[in-house]
């Protein structure tokens, strides 16, 4: 049967495609076979359409001059959706940008299916803590630019929920399961009753017990990370005027976002930074500033660690390789210092685990299974956060990137049957 429903993930660091006929639901390659897609747009210097995904970062890391742009995701819900910033020839908004990236996926969809004109879009529970206008605000554009897409009905799920619609189709009896969706921008926690026979329910709202998120992601890890071991080589926590003053925090901070990163390349950046070199105690550190300023390598820098951070899910140390991008030394980083480095936010996670338990009305041994989806949920660090929080429960892991797309084609399929 032709595949009849449509979910979209679009997620800060990684995309999907699900599809979805009477009988199952499965994604749908984007991108040389593979089923994610990352959230990337690279557009050349000059001109030309734009490239996606893996393509987009091969074009930024063999050096072609151009504009890589990711985190896009995380423009929703702030001011900086509107803002318009330089790619290729023209200049464009955030919001232009991301409209590019979800026709791509659009495109992509219709390609599998002939063609689909109803769609649901996940969500994080906040796109935008402690602020309900930047949240409806943020909804409101991301489906704006969806029925722009050529999308006639749009509808949105939680991406915890659509997690939750994924793993129950494996369970063989009832279970209270706590949600736990890492993604690159967000963590979303959900509790929700599910089983065999509550999959077949056209109303699910009884079954949501508990719904609540916060913005901190995988791209938070990164930012941390690189703050810690990265950006110290580069000047970041210097002083000045021998020991007097301190560098200001705003560059190193920016080139350690991946959405801000772009803003460091306008030529006011360049004549600040070799302002302050002059009052340097450590100017070589502002050389090596300056010189992955000059040279665009901001990304470079940023998928260093990245590339460290995931590494540390699997070894307890790791070496950063910052001579070629900087000229700085390939420094070794730990576990350890690297735990100890997103400490904050972790506290945070344990203690949204106790907040949607709360408003649950639950204890912690009422949790049967914790289900850990999105890629940032391999951390052992947040998986140690997770067991000690809640010690009785099974620990369940799915598609770490695919069971959200495939829980909105789910809820797609009951929404629009």
């Amino acid at each position: 049967m032709q595949p009849r429903y449509c979910g979209i993930d679009f997620g800060t660091s990684n995309s999907t495609v699900a599809i979805a006929d009477d009988d199952s639901a499965r994604l749908i390659p984007l991108e040389a076979g593979e089923p994610t897609l990352p959230s990337a747009v690279f557009w050349e210097t000059d001109g030309g359409p734009p490239q996606f995904g893996r393509a987009a970062i091969r074009a930024y890391v063999e050096g072609d001059d151009g504009r890589l742009m990711r985190g896009l995701k995380s423009t929703l819900g702030s001011s900086l959706i509107h803002e318009k910033t330089r790619v290729g020839r023209q200049a464009l908004s955030f919001r232009d940008v991301v409209a590019r990236f979800i026709g791509h996926l659009k495109a992509e969809a219709d390609a599998a299916t002939g063609g689909i004109d109803r769609v649901v879009l996940g969500r994080p529970v906040h796109f935008v803590d402690g602020d309900a206008e930047g949240d409806r605000a943020a909804q409101a554009v991301l489906e704006e630019i969806a029925l722009a897409a050529g999308f006639r009905e749009v509808a949105f799920q939680f991406e915890p929920i659509a997690a939750a619609l994924h793993y129950e189709q494996s369970v063989t009896q009832e279970e209270l399961v706590l949600i736990f969706d890492i993604g690159g921008g967000t963590s979303d926690f959900s509790i929700v009753r599910v089983s065999p026979e509550r999959a077949r329910a056209a109303d699910r709202q009884a079954d949501i017990l508990a719904n609540d998120g916060i913005r901190v992601g995988g791209t938070d890890f990164d930012r941390l990370l690189s703050l810690a071991e990265v950006m110290p080589h580069l000047g970041f926590g210097s002083t000045t005027r021998q020991g007097q003053g301190n560098m200001p925090r705003h560059f190193w901070l920016d080139l350690a976002t991946w959405h801000r990163i772009n803003m460091l390349y306008a030529p006011r950046t360049m004549s600040d930074l070799k302002a302050l070199r002059r009052d340097a105690d450590s100017p070589d550190l502002l050389d090596r500033m300056i010189r992955v300023i000059e040279a665009r390598a901001g990304h470079a820098l940023a998928m260093e660690a990245e590339s460290a951070k995931i590494a540390l899910s699997e070894s307890e140390s790791t070496r950063l390789a910052l001579r070629e991008i900087a000229g700085a030394p390939n420094p070794v980083v730990t576990r350890g210092r690297f735990e100890q480095a997103v400490d904050a936010p972790v506290a945070r996670v344990r203690d949204m685990i106790g907040s949607v338990l709360v408003q649950a009305g639950l204890a912690e041994s009422d949790i049967t299974t914790v289900f850990l989806t999105g890629g940032s949920s391999r951390l052992p660090v947040l998986r140690g956060a997770v067991a000690a929080a809640l010690p009785d429960a099974h620990m369940a892991s799915g598609d770490m990137l695919g069971s959200v797309g495939t829980g909105l084609a789910v809820d797609a399929r009951r929404r629009f049957r």
